[in-house]
């Protein structure tokens, strides 16, 4: 499913065929180096708030994919993240034919959903190999969902020492983890390890209205110093029936993030990103409020379908936030 062609609808909707209206009547020539940075938390890097990733090339062919990249980097972003598993491993191919060349400007992210030592290591080394890179700046414990991952992760022969004997061994620069699932399953990963560089988690302006990781997981990482990464600005497209491509990239910069990363499919989308992310202006805390009241009418499991369902589960939203340990 494309994220700005989202076919039906939760509300019954149809968007297809809809695409990007324009973000002005004459949009003003793009150029090269306006989008704003941010430091990347403790790891002292230099971010564009957008990046560009990988997960959406399987929508596209490989030239596209490859374009794509190319115009993002010639735009001025500076992060690029992706995944073993995105693609079969194509789209770290993609990005190992366009950004050798470019290596000292770029920072690369990529992920492994192994929980064990031998079988995330193996991964990584995969993953060097379809970049054409010695190392990446970022590798990622990837979609961590389920409590009994987080015991795996951090059990004897566990994926964590696989990922700091890679970072002792100069193939990472710095590690994280990410998920989609459930923000309690995140505030479980980071009660664990406190040596994480990053953190990746869904944010968006429906968000707090249910399992919010905004609510939960945001403010430990700040706490925490970490670099924060947002995902799912658009929530699958499923916000685009209700909100402007320009409302909901703009919340969720506005929150305090350092990146949030962009799926593309169309050289247009992504111009249309970096236009937003170019003239961005934070909100004000009455329009972030008022944007998260709009939002409770299309909250839940069928807009945010990628999180745990927990709607016949009375009392589980309740549970006291984590404080930190």
């Amino acid at each position: 499913m494309q994220r700005r062609t989202f076919i039906g609808g939760i509300m019954g909707g149809a968007v297809a065929g809809m695409g990007r209206t324009m973000l002005h009547a004459q949009p003003a020539k793009l150029k090269a180096g306006d989008i704003p940075m941010r430091t990347f938390g403790k790891t002292g890097e230099k971010l564009t708030i957008i990046g560009q990733a990988g997960g959406r090339f399987p929508l596209i062919s490989e030239e596209d994919a490859k374009a794509i990249v190319l115009r993002a980097y010639d735009l001025g972003i500076n992060y690029f993240d992706n995944a073993h598993s995105y693609w079969d491993g194509r789209s770290e191919e993609v990005y190992g034919k366009v950004l050798p060349p470019l290596r000292k400007k770029v920072f690369i992210t990529t992920k492994t959903t192994k929980r064990t030592a031998k079988e995330a290591d193996a991964e990584l080394h995969l993953s060097l190999k379809r970049l054409k890179t010695d190392y990446v700046d970022l590798w990622q414990i990837h979609s961590v969902n389920e409590k009994e991952e987080v015991t795996q992760i951090f059990g004897p022969g566990g994926a964590i020492e696989a990922f700091e004997a890679a970072k002792k061994a100069g193939k990472c620069r710095f590690i994280g983890f990410t998920g989609h699932h459930d923000p309690y399953v995140h505030l479980e990963m980071l009660k664990a390890y406190d040596k994480y560089d990053t953190i990746l988690m869904p944010l968006h302006v429906a968000d707090p209205s249910y399992l919010s990781f905004e609510k939960l997981v945001l403010p430990v990482a700040m706490e925490r110093g970490m670099g924060i990464q947002g995902m799912k600005n658009f929530g699958n497209a499923k916000l685009m029936q209700n909100f402007s491509a320009r409302d909901c990239l703009t919340y969720v910069l506005s929150l305090p993030i350092h990146c949030t990363a962009i799926g593309c499919t169309t050289i247009g989308q992504l111009e249309d990103d970096v236009r937003i992310a170019q003239e961005f202006k934070p909100f004000t805390t009455e329009q972030m409020v008022a944007l998260r009241e709009r939002a409770k009418s299309i909250k839940g499991p069928l807009l945010e379908d990628w999180k745990r369902n927990v709607e016949t589960q009375a009392g589980l939203l309740d549970r006291p936030v984590y404080s930190g340990g």
